[in-house]
């Protein structure tokens, strides 16, 4: 429900001005300069460590075939890190060519993943086992975190906010988008609406039949034992193994293992284009601002690539312990990201007000309006200063003792994140935007003019093309 808001937010901003720099530009328009500022870095740092951590992802996958006593972790990271570097200094043609084609495995094999679930869950592995929601009752739904009983059981629960969390982290990338999409004020929306959709199939499903299918006691799960390291890192693979199958399970985690790749070949390259926006609004140094003759930044590509070194901490530690502490970093900085859309949402709210924008002007609305932002903006907060409560709730296994790595990793982001806003405040004397003030017209007749043209050209459209066109829209274009 908060991803829905948040992104129902910016999808009312960004249908009704859909410019180039997303929601960085918004925070600066209608709520402050200086908040802009930090939201751009704060979006940055969030790739430079999601990045590392997806290598970190790719090394704990690999323990499945070849354990860390046999072959260095660290081997691996570096020939993952090598080819994510080339791909990306290849230019966009061969990134976007190869992206697509990964992407389109990935939806076919969770869909087949989810289909299979059901399968096992009725009963068709090997194991003839008809599991049902067996496992809800021995050993239980809900696993009790740090402590017994009911107060164990609601910390478990919250636990896995802050991991839900991480999950869904970079749904708001299409706010990065907004600026190259064709027909924005009619694309935007619709892919907002159908996040909520994917999000109920992709994730929600995929988790409950998990459930069905794996104990949360089970010794297979990648997370179990704190000194296990011959894991099988996807609960997907634990299911299979579970359920008797014997070939499917490497095949899958294959799977797994590419598009772990993919994805840090993705934030690879938005962690180098988001550096690169910076330089160009004078934010960053003018170096990374620079491109070669194929349009690559390459001065920000190299800078990105540097923090991807952090994956070589596997090396000298455990990588479930310093995939945790990715984890940490990432979801304080995806947490910033969506309060600054909120509270950008909220001021865009006042300035339509305050200059008598009527909601019958707006392109898109969000469903629950600005309350809707309200809320999301209480549980994103609340989520952020609540997400390592387990350094100040005392274990049996902690003896009192205060985990200051976790503490670190998990409130780094806040005081950085506000030092940001208030030094570029005081070094660039800026002031809050009134709402009376907020530019909400700069660069909107060109978007109207856009508009019009794709409105007449949908119009000349012959009815067997609408016919396909429909398909597409309400099938294909539905699941890619």
């Amino acid at each position: 429900m908060l991803v829905f808001l948040v992104m129902a937010a910016l999808g009312e901003m960004a249908a009704w001005l859909p410019i180039a720099g997303g929601f960085s530009a918004y925070a600066a328009r209608f709520v402050d300069p200086a908040l802009g500022f930090s939201l751009g870095y704060t979006y940055w740092f969030k790739y430079i460590i999601t990045t590392p951590n997806q290598l970190t992802a790719a090394a704990l996958v690999i323990q499945y075939w070849c354990p860390p006593e046999r072959v260095n972790p660290g081997v691996f990271i570096a020939v993952f890190l090598v080819v994510i570097v080339t791909i990306n200094y290849l230019g966009i043609r061969f990134f976007g060519e190869f992206e697509f084609w990964l992407s389109s495995i990935k939806v076919l094999v969770i869909c087949g993943l989810i289909i299979l679930s059901l399968i096992l869950t009725l009963g068709g592995g090997p194991d003839h086992d008809r599991k049902g929601f067996r496992y809800w009752q021995k050993p239980g739904a809900f696993k009790p975190y740090i402590k017994t009983g009911s107060a164990g059981i609601f910390l478990g629960v919250w636990s896995s906010m802050i991991n839900a969390v991480f999950a869904y982290l970079g749904t708001e990338l299409v706010g990065v988008t907004v600026g190259e999409a064709q027909n924005p004020r009619k694309t935007v929306p619709r892919a907002i609406k159908l996040i909520f959709y994917r999000i109920l199939v992709f994730y929600v499903l995929s988790v409950l039949l998990l459930g069905m299918n794996v104990p949360y006691n089970s010794k297979q799960l990648a997370f179990a034992a704190a000194k296990s390291n011959s894991a099988s890192a996807s609960p997907f693979v634990v299911a299979i193994s579970l359920a008797g199958v014997k070939t499917l399970p490497g095949f899958i985690n294959g799977c797994i293992l590419l598009f772990v790749f993919s994805a840090s070949n993705s934030d690879l390259y938005i962690a180098s284009r988001t550096i690169h926006g910076l330089a160009i609004k004078g934010q960053a140094p003018a170096l990374l601002g620079r491109t070669d003759a194929r349009g690559v930044p390459i001065y920000a590509l190299g800078l990105s690539a540097s923090f991807c070194c952090l994956a070589f901490m596997n090396v000298a530690d455990d990588a479930k312990v310093v995939f945790s502490y990715f984890v940490n970093l990432v979801t304080i900085f995806g947490l910033l990201t969506w309060i600054s859309i909120l509270v950008s949402h909220i001021s865009f709210h006042r300035a339509r007000l305050a200059q008598n924008v009527p909601d019958s002007a707006m392109p898109y609305r969000a469903p629950l309006g600005v309350w809707g932002s309200y809320v999301a903006l209480f549980f994103c907060v609340l989520i952020a200063l609540t997400k390592n409560f387990n350094v100040f709730v005392p274990s049996p296994t902690t003896y009192g003792t205060f985990d200051y790595r976790n503490f670190i990793t998990g409130y780094l982001g806040i005081p950085l994140y506000l030092a940001m806003i208030v030094g570029y405040k005081v070094v660039r004397k800026t002031k809050g935007v009134k709402a009376n003030e907020a530019d909400l017209w700069t660069g909107k007749a060109e978007i109207d003019r856009d508009e019009a043209w794709w409105i007449a050209k949908a119009a000349e459209k012959k009815v067997g093309m609408r016919s396909r066109g429909w398909v597409y829209k309400h099938f294909i274009g539905w699941l890619f």
